[in-house]
C-alpha cells in the first residue's frame, strides 16, 4: 500500500529530500571505504589467483564498445535507494545491509581470489580506459552485479510502497540487467561470476529485506498499539 496519499513523483522528492546531507556524504564514503577494501585485495591476493572458466555464453557475447556507460551507471544506481531512506533508522539499517553483502563478497576475494581471462580490448578506447581502472579481478562473484541486484531488491520495495506504475517498476529492474549484462559485454566478468553476483545479491537483498519489513512493521504496530491505548 502506499505510505502517502501524494503523488508518487511528490513522495519520492520528499524522501530524496530527506536527510539528504547525511545521505549524500555517506554514500561518498561508502563507495570510497568500498574500494579502498576492494583495490587492496586486488593487490594483495591472499592465495593464489585463479583464472574463471569461459561458457559458450561468454563467447557468443562480443565486446560492445556502449557497455561502459550502463557498467559505471552502477554507482548512480546503487546511490538511489539509500536516497529514498525517510529517516536514520531505516539508513542506517541499510547501510549495514548492503555492508554486511559487500563483506560476503570481500570474503570471498581473500579465500578464494579470482579473475577473467584476458581480452583484447581497442586501443584507446573507453573500454581500455575502464581496464585501467578497474583491472578485471575480484572477478567471482561479481560484485558490480551483487550491488545491482540488492539495489534492484529493495528500489522495488520501495516504489511499490510510494504506488508508483508497473513501468517504473519495469524500468528498475530493466536497469539492474542492463548492468549485469555490461559486465559481460565489457569482458570485465564471465556468465559465472555474473551467476555468483546474482546469487550473492538476492539472498543478500530479500533476507535484509524480510528483517526490514519485521522489525519495522512491528514498530511501527506497537506505536499504533499505543496511541489506541492513550485514546
Amino acid at each position: 500500500m502506499p505510505l502517502s496519499r501524494q503523488s508518487p513523483a511528490r513522495e519520492l522528492n520528499r524522501l530524496f529530500w530527506r536527510l539528504w546531507w547525511l545521505k549524500a556524504p555517506g554514500s561518498a564514503l561508502f563507495i570510497w571505504l568500498f574500494f579502498e577494501a576492494y583495490f587492496f585485495l586486488l593487490r594483495y591476493p591472499h592465495a593464489q589467483v585463479s583464472t574463471m572458466p569461459l561458457t559458450w555464453l561468454d563467447r557468443a557475447i562480443p565486446m560492445q564498445g556502449w557497455a561502459w556507460v550502463p557498467y559505471l551507471s552502477l554507482w548512480f544506481y546503487t546511490c538511489l535507494s539509500p536516497a529514498l531512506m525517510p529517516n536514520l533508522r531505516q539508513l542506517l539499517y541499510y547501510g549495514l545491509s548492503v555492508g554486511g553483502t559487500c563483506l560476503v563478497g570481500l570474503a570471498c576475494f581473500y579465500f578464494w581470489p579470482t579473475s577473467v581471462p584476458a581480452f583484447e580490448r581497442p586501443p584507446g578506447s573507453a573500454l581500455a580506459m575502464l581496464e585501467g581502472v578497474d583491472t578485471a579481478g575480484n572477478a567471482c562473484p561479481s560484485l558490480h552485479v551483487a550491488i545491482a541486484v540488492f539495489s534492484a531488491i529493495w528500489l522495488h520495495h520501495q516504489l511499490r510502497a510510494v504506488g508508483v506504475g508497473r513501468v517504473w517498476l519495469a524500468l528498475n529492474w530493466l536497469w539492474c540487467v542492463v548492468i549485469a549484462y555490461s559486465t559481460l559485454a565489457t569482458k570485465q566478468h564471465v556468465v559465472l561470476d555474473v551467476v555468483g553476483g546474482v546469487l550473492l545479491g538476492g539472498a543478500g537483498g530479500l533476507l535484509t529485506l524480510a528483517l526490514f519489513r519485521r522489525l519495522f512493521a512491528a514498530r511501527v504496530a506497537t506505536r499504533q498499539g499505543q496511541v489506541s491505548v492513550a485514546a
